[in-house]
């Protein structure tokens, strides 16, 4: 599983995948920086990560629609399904490379916590459950966008399918407050505030392995196929 982790990983840094999501990130991290930050005069290092948490969203499909989408259009998913490597692994391998350059991304961050040091003294455990929350909800992201691509070989189908179920979840709760408990974006609002809700946590951690598993279970299916 090392050698499919440094495959993927190197992949994202030897394309222009890996540069433009921290590239993007960064600079709407930014301009959140200084709307959120700055103009209050704020030391609240967390508030970004409210505006920030949005960013993943539209990003976040940029590292995961070519995870198998790519592999089944260009016919190497043959390979995948062939090898003696178990689909597990792969799996996993993919997600966990994605998932070092959102931490990567993260610590970039520290940066913005480094600049309002010098002008005050921001929360640090709220700002290390920010992160952890963060995190968390990018994990989440990436096993579903993963899941996505493993529905489709076109890229373009699967960040589509990826925005369109995040954006779904941030709506639902409007219609019914049932859906509270589906909600990501809300789920990971309580961190910000320093809170490390442990309902919250293994619901995260729950949905990010159901959305493995469902790739599992979509690769296993398409090789008995074959």
């Amino acid at each position: 599983m090392l050698t499919i982790i440094k495959k993927e990983f190197k992949s994202y840094f030897l394309s222009p995948i890996g540069y433009i999501f921290i590239g993007l990130f960064l600079v709407m991290f930014s301009i959140f920086f200084y709307t959120d930050v700055v103009q209050y005069g704020s030391t609240n290092f967390e508030y970004i990560f409210y505006s920030g948490a949005t960013i993943l969203t539209f990003i976040v499909p940029i590292l995961t629609m070519r995870a198998f989408a790519e592999e089944r259009k260009t016919g190497t998913e043959q390979l995948i399904l062939t090898a003696p490597i178990s689909l597990t692994k792969v799996i996993i391998g993919k997600f966990i490379a994605a998932t070092l350059v959102v931490i990567i991304t993260e610590i970039c961050t520290f940066m913005y916590f480094g600049i309002l040091c010098f002008f005050g003294m921001p929360h640090i455990t709220t700002a290390l459950a920010t992160l952890l929350g963060f995190l968390l909800l990018a994990m989440a992201y990436i096993a579903f966008g993963i899941f996505a691509s493993s529905l489709t070989e076109n890229q373009i189908i699967a960040a589509i399918l990826t925005v369109g179920f995040f954006i779904l979840t941030w709506f639902l709760p409007q219609f019914s407050t049932v859906f509270t408990n589906f909600s990501l974006i809300n789920m990971f609002s309580k961190f910000p505030q320093g809170q490390i809700d442990i309902a919250d946590t293994v619901t995260f951690i729950t949905f990010t392995v159901a959305c493995i598993l469902l790739t599992l279970i979509v690769l296993q299916r398409r090789k008995s196929v074959r």
